[in-house]
């Protein structure tokens, strides 16, 4: 009898009727829209001010960097909290 293949070597059938468009078959102009942020970010991100990189964009930075850190303290404390009272027995 001799070996079969385990897999079936036939393409399944097309769920969608629509065909997929490869990247060179686009125009040049539909392929990006917008302006490239890159160059802009990469000046931000490299000037050597002194402040790390997850404060280089101001206020915003600061505001999320702050909460974070203020969520993660919160979340310390009430670990701790729960730790020390789920250690103690019960009165009954």
């Amino acid at each position: 009898q001799g070996l079969k293949p385990i897999v079936s070597t036939e393409s399944p059938a097309l769920i969608f009727g629509t065909t997929t468009k490869l990247a060179s078959d686009l125009p040049p102009t539909d392929s990006f829209l917008g302006k490239n942020k890159v160059p802009d970010l990469q000046k931000l991100f490299q000037k050597a001010d002194g402040l790390p990189v997850h404060l280089k964009r101001g206020v915003p930075d600061k505001l999320l960097y702050r909460t974070t850190m203020a969520l993660t303290i919160g979340g310390t404390i009430y670990c701790l909290v729960a730790l020390y009272m789920a250690s103690q027995p019960r009165n009954q």
